[in-house]
């Protein structure tokens, strides 16, 4: 592999996730799109938050780009990321937190009057399922000149999420992420995010995939919703066809590795699993990482899918310390 100082420059929602546990009756009354994510303002999400008060909440760094940064370095891998928060008590919180976790993050605090860091809440029913309550605040002032080009230059790949598209500004940035990465010779991957982003910005994604995407991660919902089919094996045959390294998890079935046309299946770990919370970013945060360290595609994705595996049997998005000594017997 190319001699660099990192291996991921990931860009996204640097949001603070307010973690809990609920029945399906808390969904129905919040009237809120089980399963997925959506956007609201500070006042709608303090009535979430409302009925939480007897509930055990956890507080934790997140956002997806985020988890998948911190999922490369418990795996051995290094990473840059690029969020914005404010100079808040959640701001310096997620900064030290992220910093903590083996992440450089170099964007500064932002004292912009009355726009808070974002804040999630994320709601998990016991079928696992994650029903999230998002609230972007200053993550929506993400400037395509908070993109440090050194930074982007010592990085192996780049990594870019979906639910950037949301906001004008940080959809410059993502734009302004994957030009550099092109000029620059770094490799550039893009999520999809969620299957409601797809609804709204399908033209957009479109183009993106054909102008910009060396590497692609989605999960089967939103790979149907993207080419309008309802197959997963017409799926992978159209990707292959756009693509030349795609990865599309399909939960417990594992996921399909699509490269230089060849579609592969790799198979997933038996888990009992009790939040689906962070399985996505985790398995995009293992691959990437076998990708980076030079593993093959199959073999990243085999990574990517136990790190998922383990994500899975726990509450929230990360697990705790690293995994890297697992990379061994998992891969070899």
């Amino acid at each position: 592999m190319t001699k660099k100082k990192f291996d991921v420059f990931g860009v996204g929602n640097a949001i603070v996730d307010t973690l809990a546990l609920v029945d399906d009756q808390i969904i129905t009354d919040l009237g809120v799109d089980k399963g997925g994510m959506s956007l609201m303002d500070s006042e709608n999400q303090a009535r979430v938050l409302g009925r939480l008060d007897h509930k055990n909440l956890q507080l934790a760094s997140g956002g997806s780009a985020a988890n998948t940064l911190v999922a490369i370095a418990q795996s051995g891998g290094s990473g840059v990321y690029c969020g914005k928060v404010a100079h808040d008590t959640n701001g310096e919180f997620y900064k030290l937190d992220m910093e903590e976790s083996g992440i450089l993050f170099p964007v500064p605090l932002t004292p912009e009057a009355g726009l808070p860091t974002g804040t999630c809440v994320v709601l998990t029913t016991p079928d696992a399922e994650r029903t999230m309550c998002t609230h972007l605040g200053i993550s929506t002032k993400l400037h395509k000149s908070d993109i440090d080009l050194d930074l982007l230059a010592q990085s192996r790949c780049s990594y870019i999420e979906g639910y950037l598209w949301d906001s004008e500004e940080p959809r410059a940035a993502c734009i302004e992420a994957f030009e550099q990465s092109r000029q620059l010779g770094v490799r550039a991957a893009f999520t999809f995010s969620d299957a409601f982003l797809i609804d709204r910005f399908a033209d957009d994604f479109h183009q993106v995939v054909s102008d910009y995407c060396d590497i692609i991660f989605c999960n089967a919902d939103e790979a149907r919703q993207f080419f309008g089919v309802g197959s997963i094996e017409e799926c992978t045959t159209r990707m292959a066809a756009i693509c030349d390294l795609a990865f599309i998890t399909d939960s417990a079935d594992g996921c399909h590795v699509i490269e230089n046309g060849v579609v592969t299946k790799v198979a997933g770990f038996p888990v009992k699993a009790i939040d689906t919370n962070g399985a996505g970013d985790a398995f995009a945060g293992g691959t990437l990482y076998g990708i980076t360290s030079g593993m093959t595609a199959t073999q990243a994705a085999k990574w990517g899918n136990y790190f998922a595996s383990r994500v899975v049997e726990i509450i929230g998005p990360r697990i705790e310390g690293s995994i890297k000594d697992h990379v061994a017997s998992v891969c070899g």
